[in-house]
């Protein structure tokens, strides 16, 4: 594995959590996912650099990064809690329902109706969660064969 601190651990050092080699190779993995895994997916990853993790240190570690704030935890539906680094940056997401593929967007023009909406009814919006839930245009899963 490359010497060099992901995002995610970086975070943790600022947050004064202590990084055992373990969490390190767990921080690296979640950082370096773009596609949202569940900790099963963390797990298999993290074991393909370090065979003595166990999926208890996943999950433990998981939900410590969460409490931290450096860690956003998200429901899509399928009955799996999936993660990503709290983003810098508010966006939305796309499910693909048939794959699990995560799409991340950022609209100008939802992003203002929200606000419209929370103001008509009487409210300043301070936060919202967007997510949709889509098959592909074309008919196909997506799946490979």
């Amino acid at each position: 594995m490359p010497d060099h601190k992901a995002k995610l651990e970086i975070l943790c050092i600022e947050r004064g959590l202590k990084m055992t080699e373990q969490r390190r190779v767990i921080a690296r993995v979640l950082s370096d996912s773009s596609d949202h895994p569940d900790v099963e997916a963390v797990h298999r990853r993290a074991t393909a650099i370090d065979a003595n993790i166990s999926i208890a240190t996943v999950y433990r570690t998981v939900r410590l990064f969460e409490e931290a704030g450096i860690l956003a935890k998200h429901d899509f539906g399928d009955g799996r809690a999936r993660y990503e680094e709290t983003p810098d940056e508010h966006h939305d997401h796309l499910i693909d329902i048939q794959t699990g593929k995560v799409v991340e967007f950022h609209n100008d023009e939802i992003e203002e109706l929200q606000r419209k909406i929370a103001e008509k009814a009487g409210y300043r919006l301070v936060g919202h969660r967007l997510e949709l839930y889509g098959v592909p245009l074309d008919g196909k899963t997506g799946r490979q064969k």
